[in-house]
């Protein structure tokens, strides 16, 4: 079965095609000013950026895949996240997809000091992340149904902080698979992180605290 493009990190492009934009809009759209500015680092096929687009955010979309960034309709840079030197700052810089969570602290420190370095004075960064809690919850057969797409954890496997698991898409007769390892933060390992990256911690925006924000210090 041909499986189309993948990104360097194992994506499917066609699978970001498919899934919606779920919750997400909705949980940024809620946590900022009306028609605030936004720089989504890792924007992936445009999911969460059209959403945003639709209402009334201008939106700049980074991510380190072509083929990724060939679906989305909104001004958009090829760069990786670590990388990125736009020179420009946004009322919003968004951290999503649980980047935080990545099992290097030298990736994390990265994301985080692009995130800073492009948030205006006054201005907030969004991260999405998987709370300590999450990691504790996790196991094989785990998933759900996102609009067309079947998602399933499999291949569960924890080594102290670190999980990793195998992630299967399926949709009709096709079907695609993504290996990930993340890693679990403390709220003090998180705040660490945030204060190396000159932000500190703000608030929760998400009940089940998947979301929370950071202000430049």
């Amino acid at each position: 079965m041909e499986q189309g493009a993948f990104t360097a990190d194992g994506c499917s492009v066609e699978v970001y095609r498919l899934l919606p934009p779920g919750d997400e809009p909705g949980i940024v759209h809620a946590a900022v000013p009306a028609g605030a500015s936004i720089l989504e680092l890792g924007s992936g096929a445009g999911r969460v950026t059209h959403a945003l687009l639709e209402l009334g955010h201008p939106v700049v979309a980074v991510d380190d895949s072509p083929e990724m960034l060939a679906n989305v309709r909104a001004e958009k840079v090829c760069s990786k996240i670590e990388d990125l030197r736009l020179g420009r700052v946004f009322d919003v810089v968004l951290l999503g997809s649980h980047l935080v969570n990545t099992a290097s602290e030298a990736d994390r420190a990265a994301f985080l000091a692009t995130a800073r370095a492009h948030v205006a004075p006054g201005g907030r960064v969004l991260v999405e992340w998987h709370p300590p809690e999450w990691f504790d919850s996790v196991r094989d057969g785990q998933g759900g149904r996102l609009g067309e797409v079947d998602v399933r954890l499999g291949q569960v496997v924890r080594d102290g902080d670190l999980l990793s698991a195998v992630v299967r898409y399926s949709a009709g007769t096709r079907w695609w698979s993504q290996a990930f390892t993340c890693r679990r933060l403390d709220p003090q390992s998180l705040k660490a992180a945030l204060t190396s990256a000159g932000l500190t911690f703000e608030r929760w925006h998400a009940e089940d605290r998947t979301w929370f924000s950071a202000s430049p210090e």
